[in-house]
């Protein structure tokens, strides 16, 4: 499946790789370049942006720390809302 994954993490970065290594594609996002060093070493395709992260996607799953982040990741400047296909899913566990 395709995936965008947005927030690396302490606990989005181990997830994101769990569905790496279940065979999915993911293409990822966070405002650290740091947090995506490893989840890029594990397949993942690191994106400029939160909107080119979904771009594309069957699924796109974010994990940020607050409602506050949520709502600027998808109603914000470059945020995925626009971005999304019809017939996506959104999926927030934050």
């Amino acid at each position: 499946m395709k995936i965008g994954f947005i927030g690396l993490g302490i606990m989005g970065k181990p997830m994101c790789k769990n569905l790496l290594k279940a065979g999915h594609e993911c293409t990822i996002y966070d405002i650290v370049e740091e947090a995506a060093r490893e989840a890029v070493g594990a397949g993942a395709v690191k994106c400029e942006s939160a909107a080119q992260a979904a771009s594309g996607r069957k699924l796109v799953i974010t994990m940020l720390p607050n409602s506050p982040q949520v709502k600027q990741v998808v109603l914000g400047e470059n945020g995925i809302a626009d971005a999304m296909d019809e017939g996506c899913i959104f999926v927030d566990m934050s």
